[in-house]
């Protein structure tokens, strides 16, 4: 116990329990992780049970009591910064209705020992007694999301035992106040490439009489799918383009194409179907969905995927106003209308008024690009590759 009081102490970790109506728990929590912590900040958040006198009288933490109920978002975002202010570097939050092991805090310190920095998230164990099936299905609907949204895979983005790096979540402005801020926080630090861990811990469920559960399926599920909506769009159209040319060294050009083009198993022509699937899907107006529709369209037609979705960024932003222009264009010549719009001053809004031709333009556009580069390809594997078709 002295030794991991120590270690939190020489590390800068705090402990932070937020909490609403679990003075039936609260204590025992508080009680548990002293064991573990001389450093302790409680928020209170509006609870209108027997929290505030149980807290009233509670020595060895810091308090942080508010009248109004705010949401577990909000009173984690409260506790986060307190820390903060008072200098520590990591924060170890654990729920206050007793499903979390306060023994489990070492396990924590030691992955944080081996990646200083990283967003450390407990995993719980899914299938253990009691545990409620529509946390559950929570827990596999938002780790579905999670990897769409940053590409990683984690066995549980949900659980509220987690460790906080907070010099590294500085600054950072967040749209959620409630239930879904741990689902934002988690997604964001992911997108700033901050290290997310999972690391087993073990969870108490206690029977469906004794439990007290603030989470509201209908409610809490309709502000998770709006915010995975927007964390999605944010995702398409900004953090998987920019992931992308940030990959872009050179190593991880000639590892690509000594991977995928000169030393691949596949046939020329499935490179070159690859690449037209990439073009075609990387030109047609759906925007934040290319690279999506490239992979999936890939996979049905058992292509290879990493080509088509790679090859799909031809709409970066360099490229957009050639792309618009050229399917204003097309679409002119397909209509029989006229571009309308010079080169210099094409945009999305400046199409708005003529999008008909801008999509029928488009398709034509990116169907005869996708040939023009398939061919260019085709021809270029069969010269430098010997591969039979």
């Amino acid at each position: 116990m002295i030794d991991c009081k120590d270690r939190l102490k020489a590390l800068g970790v705090v402990v932070v329990i937020p909490t609403y109506n679990n003075h039936a728990t609260l204590l025992g929590v508080i009680d548990d992780a002293a064991c573990y912590s001389n450093d302790i900040i409680v928020v209170n958040d509006g609870s209108t049970d027997g929290t505030a006198d149980i807290l009233a009288d509670k020595q060895g933490i810091t308090l942080i009591s508010y009248a109004e109920n705010r949401g577990k978002g909000h009173a984690l975002k409260v506790g986060l910064r307190k820390a903060a202010e008072l200098g520590y570097r990591y924060a170890i939050t654990i729920d206050s209705d007793g499903q979390h092991y306060p023994d489990d805090i070492p396990s924590f310190i030691d992955q944080i020992e081996k990646t200083p920095d990283a967003f450390i998230v407990g995993a719980r164990n899914l299938t253990a007694d009691n545990m409620p099936g529509k946390n559950t299905f929570a827990n596999k609907f938002s780790n579905f999301w999670f990897k769409v949204e940053t590409g990683i895979t984690m066995q549980d983005t949900q659980s509220g035992y987690r460790l906080y790096p907070l010099n590294k979540i500085a600054g950072m402005k967040f749209f959620t106040p409630r239930y879904e801020f741990e689902l934002e926080i988690i997604v964001r630090c992911a997108w700033k490439r901050i290290p997310v861990i999972n690391i087993p811990v073990k969870v108490f469920y206690p029977s469906v009489e004794e439990r007290v559960s603030h989470f509201r399926p209908l409610r809490d599920f309709t502000r998770i799918s709006i915010l995975n909506t927007f964390l999605v769009t944010i995702a398409l159209l900004y953090y998987y383009p920019i992931s992308f040319f940030r990959a872009l060294t050179k190593e991880n050009i000639k590892r690509f194409t000594r991977d995928h083009i000169t030393h691949s198993k596949e046939s020329n022509l499935k490179i070159t179907f690859s690449v037209g699937i990439g073009i075609f899907f990387g030109i047609v107006p759906l925007w934040g969905w290319q690279m999506i529709s490239a992979g999936i369209t890939a996979h049905l037609l058992r292509l290879n995927k990493v080509i088509a979705v790679a090859v799909s960024n031809i709409s970066i932003p360099p490229m957009i106003p050639f792309i618009l222009y050229g399917s204003m264009a097309m679409g002119g010549l397909a209509l029989n209308k006229p571009t309308l719009l010079p080169l210099s001053s094409i945009n999305i809004e400046s199409i708005s008024g003529c999008m008909f031709q801008y999509i029928v333009g488009s398709i034509l556009l990116a169907v005869v690009a996708s040939v023009i580069f398939s061919s260019i390809t085709f021809i270029m594997l069969n010269f430098f590759r010997r591969n039979p078709l």
